[in-house]
């Protein structure tokens, strides 16, 4: 048990950013979730917007928002085989 009055002030500022904390760590699973079920563009932006919000307020660290958004990003993108057209293949004749 706290012994100071500052030490006990802690405690229950501590209680109150914990439930803060576990509300935002919930909503940017949750939001991450969706977009994985269902990846749109607009799913993408609200998950930015929630990774963004958590790191801010240092819930997650900024290089793991980073990361999960770079992944999220690849999970929209079109593959690239079929989003590059065919190269043409030019053969050299010889003309004799």
């Amino acid at each position: 048990m706290p012994v100071t009055k500052q030490a006990i002030k802690k405690v229950r500022q501590d209680k109150r950013k914990a439930v803060y904390n576990l509300r935002r760590k919930k909503a940017y699973k949750e939001a991450v979730k969706k977009f994985l079920k269902k990846p749109t563009a607009e799913a993408l932006r609200l998950a930015y917007k929630a990774l963004d919000r958590t790191s801010k307020t240092n819930v997650i660290h900024k290089n793991k928002a980073a990361r999960l958004k770079s992944r999220l990003a690849k999970k929209l993108k079109p593959t690239k085989a079929s989003s590059l057209p065919k190269a043409k293949t030019t053969s050299k004749k010889s003309s004799k």
